[in-house]
C-alpha cells in the first residue's frame, strides 16, 4: 500500500467524522493522531454515554449491563462515572440496581463525583425494595470521606432496626467500614453490634459476628448471652459467617472453660486412689469421666462437628482447628478424615492443609496413623507437596511403621528432584536418631548412597551420618575410616567440611590416615570454600596435639596460608590459633589446658525439624501459613485454671412466658409418657426423644430459642410439677431394663458401667432436652443400685441351649480361642501348616509376674506363653493367666475392660469364670501384638462376695494398669521351617536397609556346638535350624506371628576367631531386637 492511498485513507476517514482541519491538511504533524489508526480512543464509551443520557430504560438498562459485563472482566470503566452516577434516581428497580453495582466498586475511588449525590442515597434508605436500601447503604459507607461519618452512623442506626434481614447484614458489615474511618465513634459502635447479637436471623449472624472481631474482640461480655443461641445457628449460617464464627468460639472456649485434658488427667488420678481404696462403685467412677466438661462446652463440640462434611475448605479448618484446640485428646482424631479429604483438592488448599497437618502430627502422632498411605509422595506433586508430605511421614514413623516408611523413603531417594531426594536422606536420619532399633540399618542405608555418583546424595548423606555418628563414634569407627578415605573425592563444600570435622575430632581412630588427608587437604587450601578452609585449619591443630611430631611442619604451613587469605573470617581464625599453640608461653595455665578446651567433647546434635516451631502460631491463621508473625495476629488465650461462672450464658425468660413454657413442658412429658405408647416409648425415653418437639418448636420462633437457652430455669420449676407422672413410669422403665439384661452374656458389673455411661453421654449430648425427663433418668439409675439381683435372676425360658453356651465355666484350665477369624487368616493358617511347621516346638514354662498379691490387694496373676497356634485365628498369640485368690471372699464373672492397644493391635475376651477363696483358676487369652514391642495395657474387673466384712453384700472390684508386652522370642510363630535354596533366594532380596549385622570377638564354632547354644536359640528366639552345606555357617529362618514375614538369622565363623550374625527381615525393628537377643545368648558365659 504506498503512501498516498495512506493519506486518502486518513482524509475520508477523518472527513466522514466531521474534522475538517485534518482533511484540509492531511500532511500536519499538528492534527493528525497516530494512534486512530489503532484505536478509537476519542470516541470510547460514546455509545455507553449516549444510551444512559436516553429517555428509555431498556438502553439504559442495555447499558448498565455491558457497564457491569465490563467490570467483571477486569476493564477500567472508572470515566462513565458521572453518567453512571446520574441515573442513580431511575424509576427502573433493574435499573437501579445495577447503578449501585457500579457505584459500589467506584464509590472509593471517584469520592468528589459521589459526595454529591448524598442526598439521593438517603433518599433510597427509604426505599420500598430492600435491594436497594442495603445497596445504598453499602454505597455510603464505601465513601472514605471523614465529614460524612454522622451521615452513615445515622444510616447504620436506622438500617439496623429495618424489616429486612438483607439490610441488617448490611448494616453490619458498614459496621467495620466506619470504625476503620473514625475509631472515636467505637462505644457507638458496640452498643449496635449489642443489638445486632440480639438478632436471630441467621443472615445477620456472620456479618455482626465479623464486625464484633474487627471493633471489640475482647469484650466477651458481650457474647455470653447469646452463645448458645450462636451454636445452634452455626450449621445454618453461610460459608463465610461459618468460619468468622467458628474462629471467635475458639477464642472464646479458651477463655471461659476449663481445658478438658487437664481435667481427665486430675479425674485419673483421683479415680485411681479410689480404686486402691475400693470407697466408690463403678457408676461413680464412670460419672466423674462422663462429665468432666461444661454443658456449653460439650454443645459446641457437638454443633460443629457436622461441619467436617463442609464442601468449603475454609469451614473443614476452622473446625479442625477449633477441635484441636479445646477439645478432649480421644476427640481430635475426628477432624484426620475431613483433613484427609481435603488433599485431594487444589494444590493451593494441600499445601495449607498439609502445614497444618505437620504441626497436629507433631503434638498427636497417632492422629493420623490410620491414614498414613494418604500421606505417600506422588510425582505430579509439587516440591512444596512433596517436602510437606515426608515432614509428616517422618512424624508418622514409630516401631510399629517404620520398616513400611524406611522402604518408602528408599524410593524417594531415587527420585530426579535432587531437592526431594536431599530432604528424604535428612528424615531418615531423624528417623535413625528418634527410633534407636533402627539407627543402625539407617546409618548402613546411608553409607551406601555414598557411593552414589550424585553429589547432592552424596553430600547430605554426609553430613547426616556426621550427625548420626556423634551418638556412637566408638561403634562405628569403620564408617569414619570410610569416610576419610573420600574425603578427597567429595565436592559438596558442606559435606566435606563435615568429613573433616569427623576425622578432627575422632583422631584416635584413624590415626594413620588423618595425617595423609591434612597433607592432601594443604594442596588445595587456596581453592576450597570458607566452610571448609575452616575445617581444615580445626584439623591441623587437633592433629597438632594429639601427633605433634608428624604434623608440626605441616600445620605451619596450612598456618601461613591463612595468614594472607582474602577472608577476613580465615585470617583472623588462623591468628588466634597460631598464638594458642605455639605462643602460649605468656599464658602458661591456657597451655595446661589446651587439650581440655580444643578437644574438647561436645554433645550429639539433635536433628530437628524445620517445622518444629509452626505451632507457635495459631492454625488456620496467616501468621501459621507463611510462619512469621503479621500485623493484626493476635494470640490463643490460655484456658482458665478455674471455669468461670457458668450463669452468665444463662438467659432471664419472664414470668408469663416461664408459666407458659412449664405448662407446655408438662403436657409435652404427659403426652410422652402416656400408657397408650407401651414399653417401646419408655426405652426411648431415656435417649431424650420428644415426638412433640418438632411440631410445637415451630409456634413461634421466640418462643423456640427460649427452650433450648434456658434449660437450667425451666428444670427446677417443672420438676416438682411432674415428680409424679415421674414415679409412675418408673417401675415400666425397670422392667424394660431387666428385661435387655437378660438377654446379655455379660457380667452384673460390666452391665452397670455400660447403662451408666450410655445414660450419662446421652444426658451430656442432648442440650435442648427437657427436665422432666433428666429426672426420670436419675430415678432410673437409682433404682439400677438397688436391684443387682434381680438381672442375675434367669428362667429356664431364657436359656440358650445351643453349642457355645453348654460349655461350662472352666476354673482350672481353659483353652477356649477367643479371637474371631477371617476367611483369609483360616487359609493362610492351614496352607502353612501343611508346608512349613514339621519342626519341633519348645515350649517354656517360665512364667511372668502380672500382678502380685501385695499390689492387688490378695489377687495374684501369672502368666506364660503356651506356643500353642490358636484355633481361630493364626496372628494371635495365646497366653496362660494363671489367677489366684488370696482374698476373704470371692470373686465372680471376671471380664476386661478399658483396653489401651496400639494400632494393629487386637485382644481377646475372657470366657466368664469365678475363683473361690484360697483358689487358683487358669484362663487363655489371644493377643495380636502386630509384630510389634508395644505392651497390650488393659484392666481386669471382678465381683467381689461372700465377705464376712461386707455384711453379705458384693462390690464391683478392678485392677488396672495391667500390661503385656512380648518377648521376640514369642513374636515369631514355632514350628517354621524351609530349604537352604529358599532361605538363600529370600537372604539375596532381603539387602540393605532389611539388613542388620553385629559382631562377637572371641567365639568359634566349637564353642557354640559344645556348649549346646543351638538349643538355647530354639528355646528364646524360637527360630528353627535349617541344614546348611557350609560347614563355618548356621543358618536359622522363622516367621512372625502376625504378618507372616520371613525372618533369616546366620551366624557365620571366621578363622580368627570372630563371629558374625546377620539377620535379614522386612520389620527393622524385630531384626534388630533378634540380633541384640542373639548376641545376648551367645555371649552368656
Amino acid at each position: 500500500m504506498s503512501n498516498s492511498s495512506l493519506v486518502s485513507g486518513f482524509q475520508m476517514q477523518n472527513s466522514s467524522t466531521g474534522n475538517q482541519s485534518i482533511a484540509e491538511d492531511p500532511n500536519s504533524n499538528e492534527n493528525v493522531k497516530p494512534v486512530s489508526i489503532f484505536s478509537n480512543d476519542y470516541k470510547k464509551h460514546d455509545d455507553l454515554r449516549q444510551m444512559l443520557d436516553s429517555n428509555k430504560d431498556n438502553l439504559k438498562l442495555d447499558a448498565m449491563k455491558r457497564i457491569v459485563g465490563m467490570i467483571a472482566k477486569g476493564k477500567n470503566a472508572s470515566d462513565l462515572f458521572p453518567a453512571v452516577v446520574k441515573n442513580v434516581v431511575s424509576k427502573n428497580v433493574e435499573v437501579k440496581k445495577l447503578v449501585y453495582v457500579y457505584l459500589m466498586r467506584y464509590a472509593e475511588e471517584q469520592q468528589d463525583l459521589a459526595l454529591l449525590s448524598i442526598s439521593t442515597f438517603q433518599r433510597a434508605l427509604k426505599d420500598p425494595n430492600q435491594l436497594i436500601r442495603a445497596s445504598a447503604l453499602r454505597v455510603l459507607s464505601s465513601i472514605r470521606v471523614p465529614i460524612i461519618t454522622t451521615i452513615m452512623m445515622l444510616a447504620i442506626k436506622e438500617a439496623v432496626s429495618d424489616m429486612s434481614p438483607y439490610v441488617r447484614k448490611t448494616a453490619a458489615n458498614a459496621i467495620t467500614k466506619l470504625y476503620n474511618l473514625d475509631p472515636d465513634l467505637k462505644e457507638e459502635l458496640i452498643e449496635i453490634i449489642q443489638k445486632l447479637l440480639g438478632d436471630k436471623t441467621i443472615l445477620v449472624a456472620g456479618s455482626t459476628i465479623a464486625a464484633f472481631e474487627e471493633v471489640c474482640p475482647d469484650r466477651i461480655d458481650l457474647i455470653h448471652k447469646n452463645f448458645r443461641k450462636l451454636c445452634n445457628l452455626l450449621i445454618d449460617v453461610d460459608e463465610w459467617g461459618q468460619v468468622i464464627i467458628l474462629n471467635m468460639l475458639t477464642r472464646y472456649a479458651r477463655t471461659q472453660f476449663v481445658n478438658p485434658n487437664a481435667v481427665l488427667e486430675d479425674e485419673t488420678k483421683k479415680s485411681d486412689e479410689n480404686d486402691e481404696s475400693d470407697d466408690y462403685d463403678d457408676e461413680d467412677m464412670d460419672s466423674k469421666f462422663v462429665k468432666p466438661m461444661d454443658p456449653d462446652h460439650r454443645l459446641l463440640l457437638r454443633v460443629s462437628k457436622p461441619l467436617l462434611q463442609s464442601r468449603n475448605s475454609a469451614v473443614v479448618m476452622a473446625v479442625a482447628q477449633l477441635y484441636y484446640y479445646i477439645a478432649p485428646t480421644n476427640e481430635i482424631s475426628l477432624v484426620a478424615k475431613a483433613l484427609v479429604r481435603l488433599l485431594r483438592s487444589h494444590r493451593e488448599v494441600q499445601i495449607i492443609v498439609l502445614k497444618n497437618i505437620v504441626s497436629m502430627a507433631q503434638k498427636n502422632q497417632n492422629m493420623f496413623q490410620p491414614h498414613q498411605k494418604s500421606f505417600y509422595v506422588h510425582t505430579s506433586d509439587s516440591i512444596h507437596v512433596k517436602i510437606l508430605k515426608l515432614e509428616i511421614l517422618t512424624c508418622l514413623a514409630n516401631q510399629g511403621n517404620i520398616s513400611t516408611i524406611l522402604r518408602e523413603f528408599q524410593t524417594y531417594v531415587l527420585s530426579q528432584d535432587k531437592e526431594f531426594a536431599a530432604s528424604t536422606i535428612n528424615a531418615i536420619g531423624r528417623c535413625a536418631s528418634t527410633i534407636k532399633e533402627v539407627a543402625d540399618s539407617c546409618l548402613a542405608g546411608l553409607v551406601n548412597l555414598m557411593s552414589k555418583k550424585d553429589e547432592t546424595i552424596v553430600g547430605e548423606s554426609v553430613v547426616v551420618i556426621k550427625r548420626l555418628l556423634q551418638s556412637n563414634p566408638s561403634k562405628n569407627g569403620a564408617i569414619i575410616k570410610r569416610m576419610a578415605k573420600m574425603s578427597e573425592k567429595v565436592s559438596v563444600p558442606m559435606a566435606k567440611a563435615s568429613i573433616l570435622w569427623l576425622i578432627g575430632e575422632y583422631s584416635d581412630q584413624v590415626k594413620k590416615i588423618a595425617p595423609d588427608v591434612l597433607r592432601k587437604m594443604a594442596k588445595t587450601f587456596c581453592d576450597e570454600e570458607i566452610g571448609v578452609k575452616l575445617q581444615i585449619l580445626n584439623l591441623a591443630v587437633k592433629l597438632f596435639l594429639t601427633n605433634q611430631k608428624q604434623v608440626a611442619i605441616l600445620v605451619q604451613y596450612i598456618l601461613n596460608l591463612a595468614k594472607y587469605d582474602q577472608n577476613y573470617d580465615i585470617r583472623d581464625r588462623a591468628r588466634f590459633l597460631r598464638a594458642l599453640i605455639f605462643n602460649n608461653e605468656k599464658c602458661p595455665q591456657l597451655a595446661k589446658h589446651l587439650k581440655k578446651i580444643i578437644l574438647a567433647p561436645k554433645p550429639a546434635p539433635v536433628l530437628e525439624s524445620a517445622y518444629k516451631d509452626s505451632d507457635n502460631f495459631q492454625l488456620g491463621t496467616l501468621s501459621h501459613a507463611i510462619g512469621a508473625r503479621i500485623s493484626g495476629y493476635a494470640e490463643l488465650p490460655e484456658f482458665p485454671l478455674e471455669a468461670p461462672d457458668p450463669s452468665v450464658r444463662n438467659i432471664e425468660i419472664p414470668e408469663l412466658e416461664k408459666a407458659a413454657h412449664t405448662q407446655k413442658i408438662r403436657k409435652k412429658s404427659e403426652k410422652f409418657y402416656s400408657d397408650d405408647d407401651g414399653e417401646e416409648e419408655n426405652s426411648q425415653s431415656t435417649e431424650g426423644a420428644d415426638p412433640t418437639d418438632s411440631d410445637e418448636s415451630e409456634e413461634s420462633e421466640s418462643e423456640s430459642e427460649a427452650e433450648s437457652e434456658s434449660e437450667s430455669e425451666t428444670g427446677s420449676g417443672s420438676e416438682t410439677e411432674s415428680e409424679n407422672e415421674n414415679e409412675k413410669n418408673d417401675e415400666k422403665l425397670k422392667k424394660s431394663l431387666v428385661e435387655n439384661s437378660n438377654e446379655s452374656e455379660s457380667s452384673n458389673s460390666s452391665e452397670l458401667s455400660d447403662e451408666s455411661e450410655s445414660q450419662s453421654e446421652t444426658e451430656t449430648e442432648s442440650e435442648e432436652e427437657k427436665a422432666p425427663k433428666v429426672e426420670v433418668k436419675l430415678t432410673i439409675k437409682k433404682n439400677e443400685k438397688k436391684t443387682p439381683q434381680q438381672v442375675k435372676e434367669v428362667s429356664l425360658l431364657d436359656l440358650d441351649f445351643s453349642e457355645q453356651s453348654a460349655q461350662p465355666v472352666i476354673q482350672a484350665q481353659s483353652t477356649v480361642p477367643i479371637l474371631s477369624p477371617s476367611l483369609a487368616d483360616l487359609a493362610s493358617f492351614s496352607s502353612l501348616t501343611s508346608q512349613n511347621l514339621g519342626q519341633k516346638i519348645y515350649v517354656s514354662n517360665k512364667e511372668f509376674e502380672l500382678l502380685n498379691k501385695i499390689s492387688g490387694n490378695g489377687l495374684q496373676i501369672q502368666y506364660k506363653f503356651t506356643r500353642q497356634p490358636n484355633q481361630l485365628s493364626n496372628k494371635a498369640i495365646s497366653i496362660e493367666l494363671k489367677i489366684s485368690n488370696f482374698t476373704n471372699g470371692d470373686l465372680n464373672s471376671f471380664c476386661i475392660s478399658n483396653k489401651k492397644l496400639q494400632m494393629g493391635m487386637s485382644m481377646s475376651e475372657l470366657s466368664e469364670f469365678s475363683v473361690t477363696k484360697g483358689a487358683s483358676a487358669s484362663q487363655i487369652v489371644a493377643i495380636d501384638f502386630n509384630d510389634t514391642f508395644q505392651p497390650a495395657v488393659f484392666e481386669l474387673c471382678a465381683v467381689y462376695s461372700n465377705d464376712p466384712t461386707l455384711g453379705g453384700t458384693s462390690m464391683n472390684k478392678k485392677w488396672s494398669n495391667l500390661s503385656i508386652t512380648c518377648p521376640i522370642g514369642e513374636l515369631i510363630q514355632p514350628g517354621y521351617s524351609i530349604s537352604e535354596n529358599e532361605f538363600m533366594k529370600l537372604q539375596a532380596k532381603l539387602k540393605g536397609m532389611n539388613e542388620t549385622n553385629d559382631i562377637i570377638e572371641n567365639f568359634t564354632h566349637s564353642q557354640f556346638i559344645t556348649k549346646d547354644f543351638g538349643t538355647k536359640m530354639l528355646e528364646n528366639l524360637n527360630v528353627c535350624q535349617i541344614p546348611s552345606s557350609q560347614q563355618d555357617s548356621i543358618k536359622y529362618a522363622g516367621v512372625s506371628a502376625s504378618s507372616k514375614t520371613p525372618i533369616l538369622l546366620s551366624l557365620f565363623f571366621s578363622l580368627d576367631g570372630k563371629c558374625f550374625i546377620n539377620v535379614n527381615c522386612e520389620k527393622i525393628v524385630l531384626a534388630n531386637m533378634l540380633i541384640k537377643e542373639a548376641k545376648r545368648i551367645l555371649t552368656i558365659v
